[in-house]
């Protein structure tokens, strides 16, 4: 079970919604598995399709909203509808003490999935790239709560969001995960 739960905006419609896994076959999957790639967390660094083998170890991916929204947009209604679905993840995922949010939507869906599913007391975190914040909960006692730029080919390619950047994230995900789970 992952101790790394990682959430992104909502399945690519050229991406997870047609190959039926979340950050797959898009350009946004190949900025992400290269990262998990390099960082111990993917067996290889590309996620082609739902079948090309790749193993994901001690980190979980799933998206705020569960399907492509339009224009790849969800409006907010969109992801309170979606929000049980996380919010069940979140509870099933029990060994998961470190939530990193890919991009500003995915960072406010999970402050409050988190509030939701562990009845966690904290305010509410301004989105910031690299901001990593100690949370009490009642259900799972301390987690750690992370935020990045999701891996968009506008954000790499505008340089707002580079591979040494993402990969700091994920680095730092692990350190703080093995020091939670002490």
């Amino acid at each position: 079970m992952a101790r790394i739960f990682a959430v992104g905006l909502a399945p690519a419609a050229r991406g997870g919604n047609r190959t039926g896994r979340v950050f797959t076959g898009d350009e946004s999957s190949n900025n992400l598995m290269r990262a998990l790639y390099d960082a111990g967390f993917a067996d290889q660094p590309r996620s082609i399709s739902r079948d090309d083998g790749l193993i994901l170890r001690d980190i979980y991916l799933t998206a705020s909203v569960k399907c492509a929204p339009p224009g790849n947009k969800p409006a907010r209604d969109e992801v309170l509808r979606c929000m049980g679905y996380l919010v069940e993840e979140i509870k099933i995922l029990e060994r998961s003490r470190v939530f990193i949010a890919l991009g500003q939507i995915a960072w406010q869906s999970l402050q409050l999935a988190i509030k939701r599913s562990l009845e966690a007391t904290a305010p509410r975190y301004r989105f910031k790239h690299g901001a990593e914040h100690l949370v009490n909960t009642r259900a799972r006692g301390p987690i750690w709560l992370m935020a990045s730029y999701h891996p968009s080919p506008r954000n790499m390619r505008t340089g707002r969001l580079s591979h040494e950047m993402l990969l700091s994230v994920f680095k730092r995900a692990r350190e703080l995960a093995n020091l939670v789970m002490r």
